[in-house]
Order: structure tokens, then sequence, then C-alpha cells
């Protein structure tokens, strides 16, 4: 009999046990702490997966910039022109123990003594479906003039072959030009035609035969206009001795890129103008050489020689959606905390399946963002986005707590979060500042409110 009793007591005992651990399970505020920081780990998995989503779009984009610029055209590069001259030379060569003298025929390459570019963009936005790029048109008028110095490179004017002579240059996209290129050059007037010699001085050139007999070659003066269409960039290469280039556009948010950028520009909602003078001391390139055919398309001394404007959209939604994204954990973590306070302060439980649906309405607002940023634009969107969240999240809250007043806390709460990240987004010198200051407030604002709660139970 006793036997039976001291059962049934350590029964209960055991009892009262399990159910003591299981309240203090469910009232730990120890216990919710670890729960909402698993959650917020547990939430970095579909942020992840948000940012390749929008990595995959902005690919997408970048796939219909390409095939825009592989239908309408590239971005153009104007290199030249250069003053080709053949010129003959004796050399030795040795012959079964036997010295014979050979004629070839080499080329002297003189680039021009003063270079003027001067183009007027008329810019566009190309749309394809939800996506657009930047096209233009120009007219690119060239001119300037050519001074030869055979003295520096040793030749003599007998060993020259000046009914041979060429004009090259180069576009970087052969299918933007509109109309055949006409170059006066002297008292010529020379019809352009592709160069197919494989080891011309440029990809994708024009050339122009001209002859040089007669001609007072102390100054060849030359002129010629290239009707061009292209996308996104239009650049130049430093070719002259004197290089100076004068570039405006209906365009407000240009972009100059290249090794050199203009001494002046101007820019206002309506366009741009930007002028560039530059002298050949700085210039990967000598004046004139011989022979050597690769000079100019050496990559390295090619891509120091390179500057021009880049037509910027005028906002990349996708950069700054990808930064906002990279702000949702924080954005969670602090909804959480907050959340958690107002349950602390209410004395009213939320369960933490409801912590879960939360956090599902705070990963899928990025997808908001997202698609609502391709049809209106990012501002529009972030606006849609967290009014929509805002009141989705506030109107379950106070369903939760049957309580009005913590539910309008915390909307006004998580407004001031997305207010603070947009205000993020939109600096760039100033954002870590801001950020930091900002971040600094938060922190003392949870001390304060989390000075006197119980951390062992509510």
């Amino acid at each position: 009999m006793k036997y039976k009793v001291l059962l049934k007591i350590n029964m209960r005992d055991e009892q009262i046990k399990s159910q003591g651990f299981m309240i203090w399970l469910k009232e730990s505020v120890t216990v919710k702490l670890i729960f909402i920081g698993g959650l917020v780990l547990a939430l970095l998995i579909p942020s992840v997966m948000l940012q390749g989503l929008i990595h995959e779009r902005e690919q997408r984009r970048d796939e219909v910039d390409k095939d825009v610029s592989a239908t309408w055209s590239g971005s153009q590069l104007v290199q030249g022109p250069v003053l080709v001259i053949p010129y003959k030379r004796q050399v030795k060569e040795t012959t079964d123990n036997k010295e014979a003298v050979k004629e070839v025929i080499e080329n002297i390459y003189i680039l021009p003594n003063t270079l003027h570019y001067k183009a007027g963009i008329a810019a566009e936005k190309l749309h394809r479906g939800i996506f657009e790029t930047s096209v233009y048109n120009t007219q690119v008028k060239v001119w300037g003039n050519f001074k030869t110095e055979l003295d520096k490179l040793s030749i003599l004017p007998s060993q020259l072959l000046p009914s041979r002579a060429i004009l090259a240059f180069s576009i970087s996209d052969l299918k933007g030009l509109k109309t055949n290129p006409v170059i006066i050059f002297g008292s010529q007037k020379l019809q352009t035609e592709p160069s197919f010699n494989e080891k011309g001085l440029f990809n994708n050139g024009l050339m122009a035969r001209a002859n040089l007999i007669g001609a007072d070659t102390a100054s060849i003066q030359f002129n010629f206009i290239l009707d061009l269409k292209g996308s996104q960039q239009l650049n130049f290469l430093h070719t002259g001795k004197a290089t100076d280039v004068e570039v405006s556009g209906n365009w407000s948010t240009p972009s100059f890129s290249g090794r050199y950028l203009p001494d002046n520009r101007i820019v206002t909602d309506k366009g741009f103008d930007a002028k560039w003078h530059m002298l050949y001391f700085n210039r990967p390139f000598a004046q004139q050489w011989a022979a050597d055919d690769t000079l100019v398309s050496n990559m390295q001394k090619h891509d120091d020689a390179i500057f021009g404007v880049k037509l910027k959209l005028p906002v990349d939604d996708y950069q700054k959606t990808m930064r906002s994204s990279k702000y949702g954990i924080l954005i969670i973590l602090l909804t959480f905390i907050s959340l958690f306070l107002t349950e602390m302060i209410s004395k009213q439980r939320i369960h933490s399946f409801n912590y879960v649906l939360i956090g599902a309405a705070m990963v899928i607002y990025y997808t908001l963002l997202l698609s609502f940023s391709e049809q209106v634009g990012y501002n529009w969107a972030y606006l849609i986005a967290s009014m929509a969240t805002i009141v989705l999240v506030s109107v379950f809250i106070a369903s939760l707590l049957k309580n009005k007043k913590p539910a309008v806390l915390f909307a006004i709460i998580l407004a001031i979060f997305y207010a603070f990240i947009y205000v993020i987004i939109q600096l760039e010198d100033m954002a870590l500042l801001i950020g930091s200051i900002a971040l600094f407030v938060i922190v003392g604002v949870l001390m304060y409110f989390s000075r006197k709660i119980n951390w062992d139970k509510y």
C-alpha cells in the first residue's frame, strides 16, 4: 500500500516538474530570444535566394543590351586616322654562304599632328519588353593635318612610294556606319573602303587610297564626317600630337570614362557638353614609326589611350534593389526585436508561428520591390512595397493583440526602419556615417526599453 502511495507521489512530482518545464519553456524570455535568433538565421536562406533572383533579372537586362547592340549597333570607338606610306629598303640575306641584297617594302606610320573630333549625340531610350537601353545617332566631324619628319626615321624621300599611300581609320562596329565617308585629303577627294588586311592597324578598319606625289608633306590637311549610330558609349582614341574633342548631347546622366576626363564639362537636365584637350606627352604611341603594324592595336597601350562618354540610364533600379536586399536581415532583426518589445510591454504573447509569418512577409517585401521597380521605377516601388508590408504586418498584429495602439506604434517603428534604409540607399559618400549614427541610436533605444525586462519570464 505504501509502495503505491509513494509511486503516485513520485508520478505526481514528475508531472509537476514536466508541467513546470513546459511552462518555463513557453514563458522564458531567453528561449523566445533564442527562437528569434534562429528564425533570423533561417531567413538568411530566402534572402540569399532573393539576391540571386535580382542578379538573374540584371543578367536578363544585360542580355537585352547585347541584343540591342547586335541589331541596332554596339558602342562606338573612333580610331585614327593614321597616314601609312610604303617605302623601300635594302636588306642583306645570306644564302649558301653568299650574301645578296634584297629589296623589301615596309610601311611608315604617321599620326596626326593636330586632330579634332566634334560630335553631337541625339540619344534615346530603346525599350525591349520591360527593359530599356540607351541608343544614339551622331555625326562625328574629324579634321586635322599630318606632318612628316622622315629624318627622324633615317628614311630618304627617294625610298618612299607616295603613290601607294593609305589613310587608315576605324570604328568599332561597322554596322553603325550610315553613309560611306568621303575624305578630303589635301586637294583630293577619297572614297573609303573596308580594310581586309589581317595585319591592318585596326580591327574593323577602313581605308582610303591616296596619291602623295607632288603633295606638300610638311602639312597635309584632312577632314571627313562619320555618320554613325551606336548604343551606350561613344569613345575616341587619342592619336593626335594635339587632340581636341568636343562632345555634346541631349542625355542628362552622362558618365565620362577612360584615362582622360574632360577639361570642361556642363551637365544639365537637358543634356551635356564636354571638351578635352590632350597633348602627346602622355600618349602611349610615338608620333611616327616604321614597320611595326601592331603598335596601335597593342591592347595595353590601346586601352591607355581611350576616353569618351557613357550614356548611363538615370537610375540603376537593380543596383538599388540589390543594395536594399542586403539590409534585409537587419530590417528583419530590428522588426523582430521591436515586436518582442511590443509583446513585453503589452504583456500579451505572440505565438512563434506568427513570428514566422511576419518574417515571410518581410522577405516577400523584396520580391514586391523587385517586380514593381521593373514596372514603375525604384522610388515608387519602394513606397508601394513598404506601405503594403507595413499595413499587412500592423493589421495582423492588431488582430493578434486585440489592441490597436501597439499595432499603430509598431507600424510607426516599421515605417521609420524603411525610411532609414531608403535614405541610406540614396546616399553614397555619407551612407556609412549616417548608417552608423542611426544604428547607434537604435541600439541606445533598445537598451532603454530593455532595462526593466525580467529575462527569466514575463
